[in-house]
């Protein structure tokens, strides 16, 4: 083998920072993620709605799947033997794969939590399957994703802290587990997820507790189930103190805009949602005025364009009015643009945050972004 051809390991550069907010970029086997990174999700090995190559045309350098999805269809094996996920679905750029415990939560219809692992039962055909760490971390092996998550265990809140402390504890059991199971991977990170619910003292030892154990990067996990935006806030901050610097940190299942905008103000340089295209197939878009709703009797003589200076042709070349004929007729091609839309605006989002940090000026860029949502859209 020779040196152009070895394999890169995985690493992360932190660039430089403002105030709290990090400019870097995590390096994997499939390219670079600039951070703050916005990751569209693709579940099941589709952002939905869009073609792979819009998905790449709007900035991302990584998408997300999701274990507790493709274990069910078509099968971690089945992707394997078709030449792993990356093939499969024709996406050359980077991947990270969730591990499935959300879902087990948030999708199986009955559900049993041991020590050893989560039996649940299939919400597509109510099959039984059990997951335990070193089974998650085979099938995010065999899908050959580049970042991998441990196995861990997400409640919904509210709940008691006795809940959140018993399972934090459990996922960090897990962690190890998972740890040990990820093994060897040049080019690949394994991330562990801090839970602990709201508490500050349960996210402090959840966190401490990866860090012994040692991971390429850190997730925030149990955010976004439930808590609002202030309390998230709130986690965040007690957490971020206790992950290392010189480690990416992933946030979870995030979120809005504003979420996403407040989050990397508090040191967060990853994030997934399915926020964006599902809020387009309901006829929802995101731009840089705001929220717009497309349902609207307003738009349906507006000629004008969502944002006529955006690069994106969603964006830029469709009328509201048609738009908006499309959506209220429930045109597929209508949740198409909206979906495409709004993974562009979220794209030029985090662009802006880069250029803004790289340049000190990320609190200027925050309050400007916030005022401009506030004063909402153009005047027709």
């Amino acid at each position: 083998m020779t040196l152009q051809e070895k394999t890169p390991e995985f690493g992360f550069t932190l660039h430089g920072t403002d105030g709290t907010a990090r400019l870097g970029t995590v390096h994997t086997l499939h390219g670079d993620i600039r951070t703050p990174a916005f990751m569209p999700v693709g579940t099941v090995g589709t952002v939905k709605g869009l073609y792979l190559d819009q998905v790449e045309g709007t900035g991302a350098d990584i998408i997300l799947g999701n274990t507790y999805h493709l274990m069910l269809r078509p099968g971690a094996e089945e992707v394997a033997k078709l030449g792993g996920l990356h093939h499969f679905i024709g996406w050359k750029r980077p991947i990270l794969t969730d591990s499935g415990g959300f879902q087990i939560m948030s999708l199986s219809k009955i559900r049993k939590i041991t020590e050893q692992s989560a039996m649940f039962q299939s919400h597509i055909d109510g099959r039984k399957y059990e997951l335990s760490p070193e089974r998650a971390m085979e099938i995010q092996r065999l899908l050959g994703s580049d970042i991998q998550m441990q196995l861990d265990q997400c409640i919904q809140y509210p709940h008691t802290e006795k809940e959140a402390e018993k399972a934090m504890q459990l996922s960090l059991r897990w962690a190890e587990r998972s740890r040990k199971a990820f093994g060897r991977q040049p080019g690949r990170g394994n991330f562990g997820i801090v839970q602990g619910g709201i508490n500050p003292k349960l996210r402090k030892e959840s966190a401490e507790g990866l860090k012994s154990i040692g991971f390429e990067g850190y997730a925030i996990g149990g955010l976004a189930v439930g808590e609002g935006h202030e309390l998230m806030l709130q986690a965040i901050e007690h957490t971020i103190p206790h992950l290392p610097e010189d480690r990416p940190r992933y946030l979870m299942g995030v979120g809005t805009p504003e979420d996403i905008l407040e989050s990397v103000a508090r040191g967060i340089d990853m994030f997934d949602c399915v926020l964006p295209t599902r809020s387009g197939r309901h006829g929802q878009a995101f731009t840089r005025f705001g929220k717009i709703n497309l349902r609207n009797a307003k738009h349906a003589d507006d000629l004008r364009p969502l944002d006529p200076e955006h690069p994106c042709p969603a964006l830029s070349r469709y009328s509201r009015a048609y738009l908006h004929h499309l959506i209220r007729s429930g045109e597929l091609l209508g949740m198409m643009l909206l979906s495409w839309a709004n993974i562009a605006y979220y794209q030029s989002l985090m662009q802006g945050i880069r250029a803004a940090i790289s340049e000190g000026r990320f609190e200027d860029f925050r309050v400007a972004t916030k005022e401009q949502w506030k004063r909402g859209d153009i005047p027709a």
